[in-house]
């Protein structure tokens, strides 16, 4: 890895990555601890006795976890059999290797802050599926639903704006199609903050709020290569013969309101032909408390296709007629949840870089992707976002984020640096976002 920076880590004191190992992990294992302690009663429901002492061993688990991350402890190799397991542990005597400390040893602070997080996580799934019979147990899953409730205004406004366009997309000239799809992507890069910023207002005046709200957001869009993607998907329908296939792959991350801004503007996608086929990318195990499994794909189209609204659940329905008629492909893998960059799927994961290549365009969505396809390193802003992919560039690609870590590449010289000085946590906080493409112009 010749002329790579170094990587993001806890050692640097009063950064966001020291400050989540030292502050966020923590609290999110305390609330993990609390979510099996409250369903206590539900594991003794459900498994007599033997549920209760599941939910003490994966507690005291968790409570261990805790304490050697506090402490600044080394980190372990995994126990449990699991289908990734040799791979995690193979990747921590990799990251041994590299460090000069006098014991030898990865420790949470000193190490790259990307892999102790991804640990901290698979740790978590480790003392669950250590603790039959309540293995089948996802800790997040309350909150992820809670997320979906919490939004309901927001996802009906979406619901009928996107219903709304479909009955006169036939209609729309190419600028105006070219809009549309715009502001979708644009309420698909805001996710979570779409949800904060609109939840407010009856449902009138929401359908009005979530794409009126777009043009005061844009001047928080740091990156926008969206031109890049039109151009890619219109020259992509044009040229193909019929009936061949135009593929959009999004690489899902959170469930909940962001994963509706996703199926909708999917759904977009087929209804406008820019893409004949969309296949989603999600986790197979529980990850980063809202990440999206085939469970919360699942459940969340099951919820919008039950909804006591109709333009909701004609979502749904059609979301659901997408999925039999194999228009929507969902798929996981375990190179998703490994601590890896991107830059090594070639190598850790083969067929999965190889069913990437068939993409016409693949839409990375959210912080952790951005991190691990710039291996999370402390890049110079003005880096060219096609070197910091480090010869990761399966097909074209789109990042989609909102920034919440202290990496952001492919800015103008200058631009960061400004934003520095002006705002010192501009990206951390989710205010800013980007469309960063990677492909040919």
């Amino acid at each position: 890895m010749a002329g790579v920076p170094a990587s993001l880590s806890g050692r640097d004191v009063g950064s966001f990555a020291y400050l989540t190992v030292k502050d966020r992990i923590p609290q999110i294992l305390t609330k993990v601890i609390d979510t099996l302690h409250r369903h206590k009663s539900e594991f003794f429901a459900k498994h007599g006795e033997e549920g209760v002492e599941a939910e003490k061993k994966a507690i005291s688990l968790l409570s261990k976890l805790r304490n050697e991350l506090q402490t600044d402890k080394p980190i372990i190799p995994l126990v449990e059999k699991f289908v990734d397991t040799d791979i995690w542990n193979q990747y921590l005597e990799y990251q041994q290797s590299l460090i000069n400390e006098s014991d030898g040893k990865s420790r949470w602070f000193y190490s790259p802050w990307l892999f102790v997080e991804c640990y901290m996580y698979r740790r978590i799934h480790e003392a669950i599926i250590q603790s039959p019979p309540i293995n089948y147990f996802d800790v997040f899953k309350e909150s992820k639903e809670q997320n979906f409730y919490e939004s309901q205004e927001s996802i009906i406004a979406l619901c009928t704006h996107l219903q709304q366009l479909i009955t006169t997309i036939e209609d729309l000239d190419e600028n105006q199609l070219k809009d549309e799809f715009f502001k979708l992507l644009q309420i698909s890069l805001w996710g979570n903050k779409c949800d904060l910023s609109l939840s407010g207002g009856e449902s009138h005046s929401q359908k009005t709020d979530v794409v009126n709200s777009l043009e005061d957001l844009k001047p928080f869009i740091l990156v926008n290569d969206v031109e890049h993607l039109w151009s890619l998907l219109t020259n992509c329908k044009k040229t193909r013969e019929k009936p061949s296939v135009i593929s959009v792959y999004i690489v899902l991350d959170n469930s909940g309101f962001e994963l509706v801004t996703d199926l909708i503007l999917a759904n977009f996608l087929l209804s406008s032909k820019l893409a004949t086929e969309v296949h989603f990318y999600g986790k197979m195990i529980p990850w980063f408390v809202s990440d999206t499994t085939i469970h919360d794909f699942n459940w969340l189209i099951e919820q919008v296709k039950h909804a006591n609204h109709k333009w909701m659940s004609k979502c749904g329905a059609d979301w659901e007629d997408y999925i039999k008629m194999g228009k929507w492909v969902y798929h996981d893998h375990i190179f998703w949840t490994l601590p890896h960059e991107y830059c090594a799927m070639p190598q850790v994961a083969p067929d999965l870089y190889a069913e990437l290549q068939k993409a016409h365009l693949i839409l990375f969505k959210g912080d952790l992707n951005y991190r691990k396809l710039t291996g999370d390193r402390k890049w110079e802003f003005s880096v060219p976002f096609h070197q910091a992919l480090n010869g990761f560039h399966p097909a074209p690609l789109c990042a989609i984020r909102t920034l919440k870590a202290e990496i952001q590449v492919g800015l103008q010289p200058g631009q960061g640096e400004q934003l520095m000085a002006s705002e010192p946590s501009w990206w951390t906080t989710g205010k800013y976002g980007i469309f960063q493409y990677d492909g040919p112009l």
